[in-house]
């Protein structure tokens, strides 16, 4: 059965199209969730809400993206606001304004592995965590973070700056075994 016929069979509220839909993405959504949330509990019940909301909402998919890309949307906001109810740290926005260089170039030991960076962000503590998965890993701008996260662009920005630089410092520290 073609997609659209599935998604078309799900906004007539069909139960075994969605079930089918829900099995297709299900493990892909949870991979997702998981990565935000760091907790199996909450992974499942974001993935669980981020359905719900999809298909509530399912008439507003135009088709214009992927159905994959239009629930992975949905399943990513659901992760932004759990970790916003528990415990969404923000900057102090007086203090939030760094001089912070354009796009500043970002380089990494090549002595460094993959797995060891993948590693050292997982490290991160929210907020920087998830400003530096919307940048890096899901191509947002400062702008679109601002919106999804509810914080200034600056804030953003200060974010990822400071990310970055923990990040830089967790590989450096494992590779020389001393804190720069």
């Amino acid at each position: 059965m073609s997609e659209t016929l599935l998604i078309n069979q799900c906004k007539a509220h069909n139960p075994k199209a969605q079930l089918t839909l829900y099995k297709k993405y299900a493990d892909g959504m949870y991979v997702v969730a998981h990565a935000y949330l760091r907790d199996e509990d909450s992974a499942k019940d974001a993935v669980q809400e981020g359905f719900i909301k999809a298909f509530k909402s399912l008439e507003q998919y135009r088709e214009e993206v992927s159905f994959g890309a239009w629930l992975k949307k949905i399943v990513i906001n659901q992760c932004l606001d759990a970790l916003k109810k528990h415990s969404f740290e923000r900057l102090d926005e007086d203090i939030a304004v760094l001089a912070i260089e354009e796009e500043e170039q970002w380089n990494v030991s090549t002595s460094c592995s993959p797995e060891q960076i993948i590693e050292a962000i997982d490290r991160l503590n929210e907020p920087y965590l998830s400003v530096l998965r919307l940048f890096l890993l899901e191509g947002y701008d400062h702008l679109e973070i601002s919106e999804i996260l509810g914080i200034t662009h600056t804030a953003s920005r200060t974010y990822l700056h400071r990310a970055k630089q923990r990040v830089k410092n967790a590989l450096e520290q494992q590779s020389y075994g001393t804190k720069s």
